[in-house]
């Protein structure tokens, strides 16, 4: 017997990850992801934030192209961005391992959209892997980065917001495999993909994908009744609802979703009268099933949305279709009471600014008293929506025009905004707001590079600036202001700048509220070192 603990999903996939042999783990903060690599640094292993979730695939992928072990973390929105090396490493032989966590997030506690991921893993062609709790996130975790070097291959594993979060006993194996030793083969003909070179490549990861079919129908479960009334089949954290919902019923438990386990599905729902498929998000078990002639019960368009609980799957089981109860309401969400961004927001409020928004805490700031942002689409588009109104609009409401994005979101994406700012300048000009609080906020505190740490907080080698970096691209006006305490000469400030053709980058800094002290307490321990 191995050791017992008691883990979230996150832990669990961190603990699991040193325990493979991890060379490095690699990620940008995401919730539900976010605790993996704080949970790798901890353990031992070598963990750091890029600053954006493309290159953290890209440094992933080259430890694997050496021979090691590495582990990249995301939310799901986060493998948007990474999707354009993740549709090419499906194509390269890969010596080493590479095990990709997707964070999902159906009911959006904290994102933009619902997207589930799975469908990635079919569109790629790579495998994917999908524990139900925080035993199976350990164990999954082990097995994803076996079949990555068995199969030369990248491997998801997508995880929800609840198994992420939610903990459980689970029992660590006892094997601790040391980092994996590197060394770098020429091989070009697997890893430089030219045409010549993926056409061949490709016809070898479908027939890898054939081989799969196999693993995956090894890597299925069944839980409840055997000879139950009914069956189900589910995946994820929707097992563990369904087996509370219907004790009585037969489940199947698909770990495996790319491949599928037709094999095994098939012979299990023909067992049954009546087979239900019980998942979160899209409809991907069920159309597996429908277009392999596996008969089964699909969900009413109801049960698409938001997360499944297990009062949810009982109705679903039913084929109650009646409206779903109201939640009650909570308390909205608010920045925090001595925020460093109220006072930007009433003043974007007050001059009667059209506002493009980005992703991070300050988001809060489209909520009322300030009702200060008018679109929000992704990561480092605040600026480049800007760019696109103030071209458009007349000269008037151009003018109105502010981009207002936060420091770890501008080293995320938002750099590119300002070359296609200075590239392809607006008649009017243009403002951005960089709000920067010297921390990765909402996500839970992590650093970027521009707060000079690293992952675990120590000093990182160097730190960047923003003011010098936009400066050094070709902006007209870099502005640094606190506008907490300098609020009527920031107002002033950004009256001037609207008024001209200028291109302006304000940088307001001010240190997070939250984590002050945390700050102090790093830079303390620096000193003491």
């Amino acid at each position: 017997m191995g050791e017992r603990l008691f883990l979230s999903g996150n832990e669990a996939i961190a603990l699991a990850a040193v325990d493979a042999g991890l060379n490095r783990g690699v990620g940008y903060p995401g919730t539900p992801s976010s605790e993996i690599l704080d949970n790798v640094s901890k353990n031992g292993g070598a963990a750091e934030w890029a600053p954006n979730e493309k290159c953290a695939l890209e440094v992933a992928a080259g430890v694997s192209f050496a021979g090691g072990n590495a582990l990249v973390t995301m939310k799901h929105v986060g493998l948007n961005v990474a999707a354009d090396p993740l549709f090419t490493l499906a194509y390269i032989s890969i010596p080493g391992g590479l095990v990709i966590v997707s964070a999902d997030d159906p009911g959006m506690a904290s994102s933009q959209n619902e997207q589930d991921n799975r469908n990635y893993a079919a569109a790629a062609g790579v495998m994917m892997l999908e524990p139900a709790d925080s035993q199976q996130a350990y164990d999954l975790t082990l097995k994803a980065f076996e079949l990555s070097r068995e199969f030369h291959m990248p491997v998801l594993l997508r995880v929800t917001t609840r198994v992420c979060h939610s903990k459980g006993v689970a029992v660590r194996g006892g094997v601790r495999n040391p980092a994996h030793p590197t060394a770098f083969e020429r091989d070009p003909r697997t890893r430089v993909m030219i045409p010549a070179f993926a056409r061949i490549a490709h016809r070898r990861l479908r027939s890898e994908l054939h081989k799969l079919e196999d693993v995956a129908n090894s890597l299925t479960a069944e839980h409840g009744n055997p000879e139950g009334s009914f069956g189900i089949i589910a995946s994820g954290v929707s097992v563990l609802h369904a087996m509370e919902a219907a004790p009585d019923a037969a489940i199947l438990q698909v770990m495996m979703c790319n491949p599928m386990p037709i094999e095994k599905m098939r012979e299990f729902a023909v067992r049954f009268k009546r087979c239900f498929v019980v998942e979160e998000g899209d409809y991907v078990l069920e159309n597996a099933c429908r277009q392999n002639g596996i008969e089964v019960i699909g969900r009413p368009e109801l049960y698409r949305f938001g997360e499944l609980n297990v009062a949810r799957v009982r109705r679903l089981l039913a084929g109650d279709t009646t409206p779903e109860a109201a939640p009650v309401p909570g308390k909205p969400p608010e920045l925090c009471p001595g925020c460093p961004h109220r006072k930007t927001f009433e003043a974007l409020r007050d001059l009667g600014c059209i506002v493009s928004g980005d992703i991070g805490c300050y988001t809060l700031g489209v909520l009322p008293p300030f009702s200060a942002i008018d679109s929000c689409v992704c990561m480092g588009a605040s600026i480049t929506v800007g760019l696109g109104l103030r071209h458009a609009l007349p000269e008037t409401e151009a003018r109105k025009v502010v981009s207002v994005i936060g420091d770890s979101t501008f080293w995320h994406t938002g750099v590119n905004g300002i070359v296609e700012m200075v590239y392809n300048r607006p008649k009017t000009g243009h403002v951005v707001l960089i709000l920067d609080n010297s921390i990765t906020a909402m996500t839970g505190m992590q650093e970027n590079p521009g707060t000079g740490r690293r992952l675990d907080h120590t000093p990182a080698d160097g730190r960047l600036d923003i003011e010098a970096v936009v400066k050094a691209m070709g902006v007209d006006n870099v502005d640094v202001i606190d506008t907490t305490v300098q609020h009527e000469e920031f107002r002033e400030l950004l009256a001037r700048r609207l008024a001209s053709n200028d291109l302006t980058v304000i940088v307001a800094r001010r240190v997070c509220v939250i984590a002050a002290a945390k700050i102090k307490s790093y830079a303390a321990a620096t000193e003491v070192k």
